[in-house]
């Protein structure tokens, strides 16, 4: 069946967005980011979450710091620029530091895949929030996994999480894909989602059940097609076949799964909740659970008993195909969002069982795909 495509790109780029300032954690004094490069103090985060960042750069003119907001820094006798935001939203945030014009990543930071570029990060520290910290745990492994398409003629990389144990016996496991947002790729999941980190904990207090996470590049761009106007934002359908004819056959061949659609679940953030709810519903063969974080393949009121061949006219029916579908996103973006929740409230009224989730006090930022996936993960293969 041909994947029904009705949202414009623009809606799932460019993820971290609007945020607002939140006093849910609260550090006794400066402490210097966890995203900061080893041994270097600065960026700061202050007891009221607001970040101090230093630049050196004695011959600049103008220095700028952009983070969610711009605040123009001030240069001490030693050629140190600096500036102090205003207090922020717990989680991870990129910024970005213009000197004189030219935009670029601050030195003193660790280097994220996001925006579309590498830029800095910092990590406002969430109190209690022990689900996404590093625990005296079994931890698993976040492998690399490269792998040829014929597809899109080019080698391609995808990460995946074993989980612990996983080299210590014959046991199969289920399979979860999961996938970034626009302009991030598939690092995203594993270092900004601290993904591995989350499943650990969820395993370890037997609240998820031991699963591989597949973490796949989410463009591709067929050579024999026609070009589309940004390369880097491809063709969906592309992805499509890529993750359908290509990926899931390799995961299957390459590590222990239990290969059939009652053990895999597909889902995603922003951009990539688009992608996952669309291939997961187009192939219900293939996936029993899916699940969009701040993003949704939506169906039209006029569409809604033709689309997915049928898959929403009938909610036994329904149920019988999909174990598990699960949307969410932040309450601070459910206004611009309007397609998750619109979606929502349709399944409501056509009576099909889902899950929905708001994470409280949160925008189109990390900190809500992250408790949506400690969410979600708890539901999967049970």
């Amino acid at each position: 069946m041909k994947t029904i495509y009705t949202l414009a790109l623009s809606a799932f780029l460019l993820a971290g967005c609007a945020q607002k300032a939140s006093q849910d954690a609260a550090p006794a004094g400066p402490m210097s980011a966890t995203t900061n490069i080893l041994g270097i103090s600065y960026p700061k985060v202050n007891p009221d979450l607001s970040v101090t960042v230093r630049v050196d750069a004695p011959t600049a003119d103008s220095v700028t710091l952009d983070l969610m907001k711009k605040y123009p820094m001030t240069k001490n006798a030693d050629g140190v620029w600096e500036a102090t935001t205003e207090p922020q939203v717990v989680g991870f945030h990129y910024y970005f530091i213009d000197v004189d014009g030219a935009y670029v990543s601050d030195p003193s930071s660790e280097l994220f895949f996001g925006c579309g570029v590498m830029a800095s990060g910092v990590e406002i520290p969430e109190e209690g929030a022990d689900y996404s910290q590093e625990q005296a745990v079994p931890r698993g492994e976040m492998r690399t996994q490269t792998y040829y398409s014929d597809i899109t003629q080019e080698w391609r990389r995808c990460f995946v999480y074993t989980p612990p144990g996983y080299d210590d016996g014959d046991t199969r496991y289920p399979v979860l894909y999961l996938q970034h947002g626009g302009g991030e790729d598939e690092t995203s999941w594993g270092v900004q989602g601290r993904t591995d980190i989350i499943m650990d904990n969820l395993i370890a207090g037997k609240q998820a059940v031991p699963m591989i996470v597949v973490m796949d590049r989410g463009y591709a761009v067929d050579p024999t097609a026609k070009p589309t106007p940004d390369r880097r934002f491809a063709n969906f359908n592309t992805f499509e076949r890529v993750v359908t004819q290509e990926l899931v056959p390799l995961i299957d061949s390459e590590y222990r799964t239990l290969a059939d659609r009652d053990h895999r679940a597909i889902s995603g953030l922003s951009m990539g909740g688009f992608q996952a709810t669309s291939i997961g519903f187009g192939h219900t063969d293939m996936f029993a659970y899916i699940a969009g974080f701040s993003g949704v393949s939506p169906v039209r009121e006029e569409e809604w008993n033709t689309a997915y061949n049928g898959l929403f006219a009938d909610p036994a029916a329904f149920s019988q195909k999909i174990k598990l579908l699960y949307l969410s996103l932040g309450t601070e973006e459910a206004s611009r969002f309007k397609m998750v929740t619109e979606f929502h409230d349709r399944l409501t009224k056509a009576g099909i069982n889902h899950v929905y989730y708001e994470s409280p006090g949160t925008a189109h930022e990390w900190l809500t795909w992250r408790r949506s996936l400690h969410g979600f993960a708890q539901l999967l293969f049970k």
